[in-house]
């Protein structure tokens, strides 16, 4: 489960393989010499040979800016210097695809005779490096053709009592139950006992529009019922149980978000009905269903779900990263996440499942097909890329091979578990923290760890080339706000520049391919603006790590000029969802922010001295006084919502 409440953070959307426009072991080359180089006046080439590695290594990661290459060259970087694993930038761009930065180290003194080391020794120092010893853990098992080539756990299960992490530990595995909840859906299908066509209201009778949605719709996101675990005051609920009919009674009557089948959003709502059905069409609870059907024939003896009170052997309790310090994560009750994500398992276990399911042990070829096609909608019926969401997996590709993948989070755990079908390759990661610690991200290390073992196999990363001709003039139509569903994507022009940032995330440049395709050059990502007849962007499609993403212009808003004085006024506590969820709102001198129950504060920014809206997300917040001048609620709209907030006094 991963995203934000009313969308600005709730541990909700999908953990996609895409960790939206921050590359792996995030330093951004470019800001190097500020983050962790020397003193001004002192040569790089003072640096250890360590660092030196590091900082090349990380200018390939990043997309292999030739410009960003020479200049550390320049100021004495040395191009052979090696990591503690013994990788060079040379290695690294050979691995990675970066076919063009290699041939430019290599005609700039890189030695192209020096051995790559082993993949396992890459694995080993790249987890050692992003896991402490002494905070949260984390295990990764790697296999290929149905065996085991590493395995390791790194880090602490549980920090107060020293116990370590291993290929053995429990740990909660999120939304990668969506995968055990779809495949429930077809087992029964196969046997006769529902369709993927069926109506939700054959199961449901007395839910609105049940009879315009699917079980397809569900699989796929792409029913418009509103995400339950975005709805307002829901984190306040998460340590308390909760009967399933009950948690559905919560948002069954909820506006949708869109028309069934008219776009694709990612929607725990729809599996956590999945799982509902599951147990209704087998007369089985959903936990016994799954062990039944898949945990005890592939032998699965370390996977169930996850119950609250019910002690489990070798168990990892979940933590956060704070910024400074890793604390005890809020600790759901795995009632609220059902068949969206209530499931624990450890690395082993999710390795036999990934055999079993694409060993064909569990679903016939014609399920498994079905499950893995992505979704057409009509917003998306356009898009021949081959990528998208089936039925509980994603679907994408890397450097010219098919990746199938899911990843999972909530409060204090994170997870991420990919296959390359054709190469017969699998990669399953479990961590106990999130947030976690920065270039701790399961996804992200997946992909590194495929690229060591597979890396000069694959395709080379295609090559941007920024388009000298390309007028500034046509940036003006791109700019503007863009709903990527995770957040908003914000464009914006400097000059004869443009830039681009996703929600609280740093802001970049993006660089010219066409007056309407654009890259990043700190991470492997593309954005095609497609503009309408007066030259204007109606939409950009974003394309990174094999996935794509629709995202539909939103209103241009423009912020008022207000006296920052009138913030006092709105100053305080407003009640987001019976006192369980507070939206705290301050004055920090000419600027007002908000922050919800369990997220990050954001700045607020005035369409008129009542009237106030999000960057980050899609969501608007209007004060309300009364005759005497007191602002006694805020009301606050998104996503087609709008519900009062009384002041609390």
């Amino acid at each position: 489960m991963k995203k934000r409440l009313f969308s600005l953070s709730s541990v909700a959307a999908c953990s996609l393989a895409l960790a939206l426009l921050v590359s792996a072991l995030s330093l951004r080359a470019a800001d190097a010499a500020t983050s962790t180089g020397p003193k001004p006046g002192e040569s790089m080439k003072n640096w250890s040979k360590e660092l030196q590695a590091h900082n090349l290594i990380e200018v390939v990661l990043a997309g292999g800016d030739t410009e960003i290459i020479q200049k550390l060259l320049d100021d004495g970087v040395d191009v052979n210097a090696q990591n503690k694993a013994g990788l060079t930038a040379f290695h690294t761009a050979r691995l990675f695809g970066e076919t063009e930065v290699a041939q430019y180290l290599a005609a700039h003194g890189a030695n192209t005779n020096i051995p790559i080391p082993s993949p396992d020794k890459l694995v080993d120092a790249l987890f050692t490096r992003a896991i402490s010893n002494n905070g949260p853990g984390a295990a990764v098992l790697v296999a290929q053709n149905g065996r085991v080539l590493f395995e390791k756990g790194y880090g602490l299960a549980d920090i107060a009592h020293g116990v370590a992490f291993t290929p053995e530990t429990k740990s909660r595995i999120g939304s990668i139950t969506k995968q055990f909840t779809a495949s429930a859906i077809l087992k029964l299908q196969e046997e006769g006992k529902l369709s993927v066509n069926d109506k939700l209201s054959k199961y449901f009778p007395d839910f609105p529009r049940g009879d315009e949605v699917t079980l397809r719709h569900l699989l796929t996101h792409t029913s418009g019922i509103h995400s339950y675990t975005s709805k307002p005051g829901f984190m306040a609920t998460v340590a308390t149980p909760v009967e399933p009919d009950d948690l559905i009674k919560s948002f069954q009557n909820d506006p949708y978000d869109f028309n069934p089948g008219k776009t694709w959003l990612y929607d725990n709502s729809g599996y956590f009905l999945l799982g509902r059905i599951v147990e209704k069409v087998s007369g089985q609870t959903y936990g016994d269903f799954l062990r039944a059907n898949f945990f005890e024939p592939l032998g699965m003896n370390h996977t169930g779900v996850h119950r609250s009170g019910v002690p489990l052997e070798h168990e990892a309790l979940g933590y956060e990263f704070s910024g400074a310090a890793f604390t005890n994560a809020l600790n759901w009750d795995m009632s609220r996440a059902g068949g969206a994500g209530a499931l624990y398992s450890t690395v082993e276990d999710l390795f036999h499942w990934n055999e079993g399911v694409f060993g064909g042990k569990l679903l016939k070829q014609a399920s498994l097909k079905a499950a893995w096609t992505p979704v057409k909608t009509e917003d998306n019926k356009d898009d021949h890329s081959g990528s998208g969401y089936g039925f509980g997996w994603f679907v994408s590709e890397l450097r010219g091979a098919q990746e199938i993948s899911h990843g999972g989070g909530l409060n204090g755990f994170s997870s991420f578990i990919m296959r390359l079908p054709r190469e017969n390759f699998t990669v399953a990661i479990l961590a106990n923290a999130l947030p976690g610690a920065p270039g701790a991200e399961p996804a992200t290390l997946a992909h590194l760890v495929t690229q060591f073992y597979l890396g000069e196999k694959l395709d080379p990363r295609p090559i941007h080339k920024i388009d000298p001709d390309v007028s500034p003039a046509a940036f003006d139509g791109l700019v503007g706000r863009y709903d990527y569903g995770i957040g908003i994507l914000t464009v914006t022009k400097e000059g004869r520049h443009l830039y681009a940032q996703l929600g609280g995330q740093p802001r970049y440049e993006i660089f010219p391919k066409s007056d309407t395709e654009f890259f990043w050059k700190v991470v492997d990502a593309q954005a095609t603006f497609v503009k309408d007849k007066n030259g204007k962007a109606i939409k950009v499609v974003h394309h990174q790590g094999g996935q794509v993403i629709n995202a539909p212009r939103l209103a241009d808003l423009k912020e008022a000029k207000v006296d920052s004085a009138s913030y006092d006024a709105l100053v305080g506590k407003y009640d987001y969802g019976q006192g369980k969820a507070i939206l705290t709102v301050t004055r920090e001198g000419d600027h007002l922010f908000g922050q919800l129950t369990d997220q990050p504060k954001f700045e607020i920014f005035p369409k008129s001295p009542t009237e106030f809206f999000w960057k980050v997300v899609d969501a608007q917040v209007e004060f309300v006084k009364n005759d005497a001048g007191k602002v006694t609620k805020a009301i606050h709209h998104q996503g087609g919502r709008t519900f009062d907030a009384p002041r609390i006094e």
